[in-house]
């Protein structure tokens, strides 16, 4: 900040030097402003290297550094690692299970089973016991399968020392639901989509951060060229001093028309002190938002030509179904509208599950004798339940399931048509912004060559200072549209860009190398 309000002073020296000191305050406005941000002389200045940037070289560093960029990536590492899991519970596991050291010394409460007298007894033992598992789910049927083996081992030291082992070689259980509701079937049609749309959602936080980059960029340009301007204003304000001062001397104007003249120049020296602090304000925000250290000094190269690019509504209603994650949103909310409704269903109907159990298992007090004798194991059953009096709750839950899925489907259409429709005006803007882009810049060169006039004007008296003033107004007005034109013009550009993930101007889809993401 000191350099750029030196450089204005620098540019200013040549007038501050012919203003005698005695008879003017022109120096008494300077040198606050001089001694308030420390600039006293070029050798006390700290000198920093400035950088020097275009708009898309600004889009790049945000995309690189910013603190939004690197919470995009962790959340589509979030989302991935979350399908991830999915995938995992869909692949076979194998687990290891072991309890050992469990030793139990207590009294036990045991009922007599001829009598039905209740006694108290000393149990003295310890247990230890490992298995092993494989384990499958079954995605189409909702159950799961599993081949294990397990050994056991009971060290009984009351009231003899005895021990037994246990075990079960290999035996396979399956359990199954029936009738129910299978979360795995409708897992398999989320689960993907849902991971489909992270990757569509991080290009698209990554074109926002792109949209919040350009605003910041012609924002910080914007007051760029009302510093400019404030500087150019008090150079010619200085020229008006001299021109006024000689129109006093021919006696053409009188001293309070000079003094206004004085007058201009001193509020054009404030000005010039705002507009810098309000550029610094600017070009910190834009630093700290792409990684910059906030006192980087930045050189932003402006760039008014515009690419000469025209949409076609249907094309970029296409592209933008097919590429962003709108429609598959849509698809998600369809699905789990009929999802709820599913649920719903299976909990007022029968509820059946079958657990059945096979293999192989032996018991004996060495361990070398466990495995001569084996006995065959199966275990089956079934258990269901039939709600048959419940007031009506599991038709109330079935209904009030429906009527929201309806209303789901109802708000989806409505959706659907104001997303086309704020698309069909996205597009119709950004059409019409090039030609208003033109009409801008003609207006501004016409302003700029219409104040130069009148100014030069002035010297010779045809012009007086109100009617310059008026002029100049209209000059900065048209500067600031024309400027404001070419940075809507790019804000609606990056708008249709995040709508569509398509870039225009390459002709290319926008894609992100989402393996580098993760790693």
């Amino acid at each position: 900040m000191n350099i750029v309000f030196f450089k204005t002073l620098i540019i200013n020296k040549d007038f501050v030097c012919r203003i005698n000191m005695r008879k003017s305050f022109y120096w008494r406005a300077v040198l606050p402003f001089m001694m308030c941000f420390g600039v006293g002389s070029p050798c006390g200045a700290q000198v920093i290297v400035p950088r020097t940037l275009d708009m898309r070289q600004v889009v790049e560093l945000a995309h690189k550094h910013s603190i939004a960029s690197m919470s995009n990536r962790n959340n589509f590492a979030a989302s991935y690692w979350s399908y991830r899991s999915y995938r995992a519970q869909l692949l076979p596991s194998l687990s290891l299970n072991a309890n050992l050291v469990n030793f139990n010394r207590s009294l036990v409460q045991l009922q007599d089973y001829n009598s039905g007298a209740i006694s108290y007894r000393a149990n003295y033992n310890m247990k230890n016991d490992v298995s092993l598992n494989f384990r499958q789910n079954i995605p189409w049927t909702g159950g799961s399968l599993s081949l294990s083996t397990q050994l056991s081992r009971l060290d009984q030291y009351s009231p003899a020392r005895l021990t037994t082992y246990y075990a079960q070689p290999v035996y396979l259980t399956y359990a199954q639901t029936l009738c129910g509701y299978n979360q795995f079937k409708w897992r398999k049609e989320t689960e993907p989509k849902q991971y489909e749309i992270a990757k569509r959602q991080y290009i698209e936080s990554m074109e926002q951060l792109s949209q919040t980059t350009v605003a910041l960029f012609w924002n910080c340009v914007s007051t760029k060229e009302s510093y400019e301007r404030a500087v150019k204003s008090f150079d010619e304000g200085k020229r008006l001093f001299e021109a006024g001062r000689t129109r006093f001397e021919m006696g053409t104007i009188t001293r309070d028309q000079l003094m206004q003249i004085e007058v201009r120049i001193l509020n054009d020296s404030l000005s010039v002190s705002n507009s810098m602090v309000n550029l610094r304000t600017t070009m910190n925000r834009l630093c700290s938002y792409i990684g910059y250290q906030e006192d980087t000094d930045l050189i932003l190269i402006i760039d008014y030509n515009i690419p000469d690019i025209t949409l076609d509504y249907n094309d970029v209603v296409e592209r933008a179904l097919q590429n962003s994650s709108f429609s598959l949103r849509q698809d998600m909310q369809y699905i789990q509208a009929d999802e709820s409704v599913a649920r719903a269903k299976a909990g007022r109907s029968l509820s059946a599950s079958v657990n059945a159990r096979f293999g192989m298992s032996g018991s004996a007090d060495r361990f070398d004798d466990t495995f001569i004798q084996l006995k065959d194991q199966e275990v089956i059953g079934v258990q269901f339940t039939i709600p048959i009096l419940d007031w009506g709750q599991g038709r109330g839950n079935v209904r009030m399931a429906e009527a929201r899925a309806q209303t789901t489907r109802y708000e989806l259409e409505q959706s659907l048509i104001d997303y086309r429709q704020e698309l069909y005006t996205q597009v119709m803007q950004f059409n019409d912004q090039r030609s208003q882009c033109e009409i801008a810049r003609r207006v501004a060169l016409l302003a700029e060559e219409s104040y130069e006039s009148a100014f030069h004007n002035f010297g010779s008296g045809s012009m007086s200072m109100t009617q310059l003033d008026q002029l100049k107004e209209k000059r900065d007005q048209a500067v600031s549209l024309y400027l404001d034109k070419v940075a809507g013009f790019w804000k609606y550009y990056f708008g249709i860009r995040r709508a569509t993930l398509f870039d225009y101007e390459s002709g290319v889809d926008i894609s992100a190398h989402f393996d580098k993401l993760v790693k």
